[in-house]
Parts: structure tokens; C-alpha cells; sequence
């Protein structure tokens, strides 16, 4: 059995798109699911892409994604990686996979000078939180996430419009 690793291309789209989709189910939160496959393709693949993925293989057969992107630590003074998705289908679990797609990502921040790689996982996952912290993981309990989404985000954002604080003056 060959594990790999490979960065996604945009060719991989429907590949990628099946496989959030499949973590989705499994996280009980397939409702939840509303990317647009094209714009999924161009905020991934585009002139300026968002996020980064990782496909996992099992002697050459797609079985499992990463997906992480950039964030900073002001405190560290250097960016890190934060892993967004991390998804190892059913019937590949077991494999060494999930292994691998971490100590992947662990290469990339050392390689790009990151302080640190972190992600959230849901309370009730415990095979995931068994296998997270038989790598050297830890709970950060202190932390509570945060999320302004959906109208709460819009109406926040047009507040800032009337207050006269926007991007643009960001940029000046």
C-alpha cells in the first residue's frame, strides 16, 4: 500500500467538492452545505486563491483532503497554517492517511517559517480527538470560537459603510 500526498489542481474541483461534501455527512452537517461549485473552483483556483488543498491517495486513488490556508500570529510575529478541513473517507481510515496528511502540513509550516498549525474539532468527534492528540496535540479550553455569518455578517459589514470605515480607506 502507497500513500501520497499531492497538491489539488483545478482539475480536481468535482473531486474536492465530493469530498467536503462527504465530511459534511459525516459531521452530521450536510444542511449546512452551500458553496457554489464555481466559485468553490475560482476562490480555490483562481487568480487570487484563498485556501490551499491537499488530495490524499491510497495507491493512487484520491481518499482524503486537507484543506488549510494562511493566518498570523501577532504574539509570534509569523504566520501560521490553519487547517480548515482534514477528511479521510470511511473505508480508508486506519491507513495512516490522516497521518499523513498532517505531517504533510506540519512540512509545509516548518518549510514556510510558520509558528504554529492548528484547527477546531467538534466536541463529540472523539476517534478524531483520540488521533489528534496521539500526534502531539493540544485542547486550547481557554479559546472559545467566534462567527459572524449569514445576516449578522452583512448587517455588521453595512456598519461599517455608514460609520465610514471600508476597505477602500483600508488601502489609502
Amino acid at each position: 500500500m502507497t500513500v501520497s500526498i499531492r497538491p489539488a489542481s483545478a482539475a480536481d474541483l468535482p473531486l474536492v467538492a465530493n469530498l467536503i461534501r462527504a465530511l459534511a455527512e459525516y459531521e452530521k452537517l450536510a444542511d449546512a452545505v452551500r458553496f457554489d461549485e464555481a466559485v468553490l473552483g475560482q476562490k480555490l483556483f483562481g487568480p487570487r486563491p484563498y485556501a490551499e488543498v491537499v488530495i490524499g491517495e491510497i495507491d493512487g486513488v484520491a481518499r482524503g483532503f486537507a484543506l488549510f490556508f494562511h493566518n498570523f500570529s501577532t504574539f509570534e510575529g509569523r504566520p501560521g497554517i490553519y487547517l480548515e478541513d482534514l477528511f479521510v473517507q470511511p473505508e480508508a481510515r486506519g491507513s495512516g492517511l490522516g497521518k499523513a496528511l498532517l505531517q504533510h502540513l506540519a512540512a509545509l509550516a516548518v518549510e514556510r517559517d510558520c509558528a504554529r498549525l492548528e484547527w477546531s474539532v467538534l466536541d463529540w468527534n472523539e476517534p478524531a480527538i483520540g488521533f489528534y492528540k496521539s500526534l502531539g496535540a493540544q485542547f486550547m479550553d481557554e479559546w472559545t470560537i467566534m462567527r459572524v455569518d449569514g445576516s449578522a455578517l452583512t448587517r455588521l459589514g453595512e456598519t461599517a459603510v455608514e460609520t465610514g470605515t471600508s476597505s477602500a480607506d483600508a488601502d489609502s
